[in-house]
């Protein structure tokens, strides 16, 4: 069918190719208008003989999102990615797909990262060859050919029209009973957490289940770098960093926004992903008086985030000692959810880990017991 397709798609290009240039000597302006009607006449009046799914993927190669279209409009597919024209996977049930359709040319896959890349205001240029941006239901990243060496990549990970609750990671197997009212009084002790996993293992949708157990009253303040989570009521708000490709803006990074948000009157803090300088400035807010604060972080287990954490603070804060960022941590964290994903793309939860106390040799850390009553302990 896409053999077809090209054949059909390279046909009507020729079509338009041979379209006469200028004929009644207009204005480039006036020229460019006509040749755009031209070519849109051209392509209806060609179309409009063709079966009616051909005639829609044509059109879609041409004024859409090409090949893209079908997988954007199937909400079970959760993330699609674009290695160039003819290589497209997409991710559903957690697992990878290659897609049997592509690109009919190498210009019409060069015209629809054009096309998204304005409708999202995300550009690419040799200065800065990757950007980052929401488009649509998705969260768009576009990395440049100086990057690739070949084409452009995309990847668009869909943000989910309805957030998780712990009721359905719990009947998707994610978690059993104990877990669930453990994360329920996790959220009404009010103690700070961490959400740490590898990539695609669900950290974020953690972090809407959680946010789905607090009260209407709880103003909260979600940072993040792409808006992939709910807010819980009203009364919470979001901040989103700024990064301008052109250099024609100030960028606006988490560090700011955290500082900012302590003067926005959060009853607790929420934090999409530490993954810099930030973490100083996140830790400090939930050690001085924003408990309940809760973020996720790229780690395998409990004791790789602790390490991992340790990095990120000294970015910020490159003159503290390890044992003065120890005892940050140890003053403003409690727990630590880690969560997993299997080969065959299920993601569970794994367990949960309290921080016991900070020794010389580090920190103490222990899993919680989630079958015993009273698992919520004071911080030591």
């Amino acid at each position: 069918m896409t053999t077809e397709l090209k054949t059909i798609y390279s046909e009507l290009q020729t079509k338009i190719q041979s379209l006469p240039l200028n004929e009644l000597l207009l204005s480039p302006d006036e020229e460019t208008q006509l040749r755009s009607q031209k070519i849109d006449q051209l392509i209806k009046n060609e179309t409009s003989k063709m079966s009616s799914e051909v005639a829609q993927r044509i059109q879609n190669e041409f004024y859409s999102w090409g090949p893209l279209c079908r997988l954007m409009d199937d909400q079970d597919i959760s993330e699609i990615l674009v290695n160039g024209p003819e290589t497209i996977w997409f991710e559903k049930g957690g697992r990878l797909h290659e897609y049997q359709d592509a690109f009919l040319s190498e210009i019409s896959f060069k015209n629809c990262i054009e096309r998204i890349s304005q409708a999202a205001k995300c550009f690419i240029t040799v200065e800065h060859p990757s950007a980052d941006s929401s488009f649509g239901d998705f969260r768009l990243s576009l990395i440049g050919s100086d990057l690739t060496q070949s084409h452009t990549h995309l990847s668009l990970r869909r943000h989910p029209k309805n957030p998780w609750t712990f009721a359905k990671l719990h009947s998707a197997n994610w978690c059993d009973n104990n877990a669930v009212r453990f994360f329920s009084e996790l959220m009404g002790s009010r103690k700070n957490f961490l959400v740490v996993g590898s990539t695609g293992s669900g950290k974020t949708s953690v972090l809407n289940s959680m946010l789905n157990l607090l009260p209407a009253h709880e103003r909260v303040v979600v940072i993040e770098d792409t808006s992939e989570i709910s807010l819980s009521n009203k009364a919470s708000m979001k901040l989103l960093t700024r990064e301008d490709p052109q250099g024609l803006l100030p960028n606006i990074d988490q560090t700011q926004l955290v500082k900012r948000s302590l003067r926005l009157r959060p009853d607790r803090l929420v934090m999409g992903e530490v993954r810099g300088a930030e973490a100083k400035d996140f830790l400090m807010a939930l050690a001085t008086g924003h408990a309940g604060s809760f973020g996720t972080l790229h780690a395998q287990d409990a004791n790789q985030a602790l390490i991992r954490l340790e990095m990120l603070i000294q970015m910020g804060a490159p003159q503290w000692s390890l044992t003065a960022i120890r005892r940050l941590i140890q003053l403003s964290l409690d727990y630590i959810l880690v969560v997993d994903r299997e080969p065959s793309g299920l993601r569970y939860f794994k367990g949960a880990y309290r921080l016991c106390s900070l020794e010389d040799h580090g920190f103490l850390v222990e899993p919680v017991d989630l079958t015993e009553t009273g698992r919520i302990l004071p911080h030591s």
